[in-house]
């Protein structure tokens, strides 16, 4: 007899499983689009081709059809919005740089990197897996060197089912990338039981195709129903675990738990030191 705690997990999984259906087809005919405006204006477009989305962290177009439907019946009230608990962004613009190649390996798979995002909301530390993840720490830390991170956006946070802050899209819409992937790493880590990411885990978001990933990343501060398909490459401090669980707090702008948050969450400053 299937419990309803593995029923709820079963469930869960199911739910992304479309959900990358429907965002594979929505990149298929955003690029057709994509590529008959460029032709007709004449000019590059420049992080729209959503070839590295976030695949498993786009908002659920099921989700949207509910949603729009309470609105709809009378009854249904508006969510109260939290007040927002963070800073004004520090002055300056986002990246707009892309690469045709992940960067050349560079760090050392022995030291010890740590990423650090001073945030709007707080500073976030993480220690990062540079022996069971090499290439997604070397890619990052060659995009924070060049300031890929500085002054984005963590744009979607989920608070039903999953608990995540995504974050890595230059753009904010969760269809921006470096221009080159990285392939999947670490998916066996000890870390990852019974389908769930735990609590702090700093993972790589995908399209749902192998070997999918870019620059975006989601940071779990709550345990996650989610199959062992996104390279966890770090580990949140508590320090840290405590700006995410106050973001988490202020909700997202649906209110229906999937969304952008309602935190105005920036990052100010992303560095990758060796310590």
């Amino acid at each position: 007899m299937v419990s309803q705690e593995q029923r709820r997990r079963q469930l869960a999984r199911e739910k992304f499983l479309r959900q990358q259906q429907r965002r594979t087809e929505a990149r298929r005919k955003s690029r057709v689009r994509n590529s008959v405006i460029a032709s007709a204006l004449g000019v590059v477009l420049v992080g729209s081709l959503g070839l590295y989305t976030a695949g498993a962290f786009d908002q659920d177009e099921d989700q949207d059809k509910s949603n729009a439907n309470a609105e709809a019946t009378p009854s249904a009230e508006a969510p109260s919005k939290a007040p927002d608990p963070c800073e004004k962004p520090a002055e300056g613009k986002v990246a707009s740089k892309t690469w045709k190649k992940e960067p050349a390996m560079s760090i050392d798979e022995s030291a010890k990197y740590t990423m650090t995002l001073e945030t709007t909301c707080g500073t976030i530390d993480m220690a990062l897996k540079a022996s069971a993840a090499p290439h997604t720490v070397n890619s990052f830390e060659f995009l924070a060197g060049e300031g890929y991170f500085d002054h984005s956006t963590c744009h979607r946070l989920t608070t039903n089912g999953i608990y995540v802050l995504q974050c890595g899209d230059p753009t904010g819409t969760g269809t921006g990338g470096p221009g080159y992937t990285i392939p999947d790493e670490n998916l066996k880590d000890k870390s990852l039981k019974d389908d769930t990411y735990p609590a702090g885990t700093v993972a790589m978001a995908n399209t749902g195709q192998k070997d999918s990933g870019g620059s975006q990343f989601f940071l779990v501060y709550e345990d996650s129903p989610l199959p062992p398909s996104y390279t966890p490459f770090g580990t949140v401090s508590a320090d840290g675990l405590k700006v995410l669980k106050k973001i988490a707090e202020a909700g997202d702008s649906t209110g229906a738990g999937d969304g952008a948050p309602n935190a105005t969450v920036v990052i100010d400053k992303a560095t990758v030191s060796e310590s």
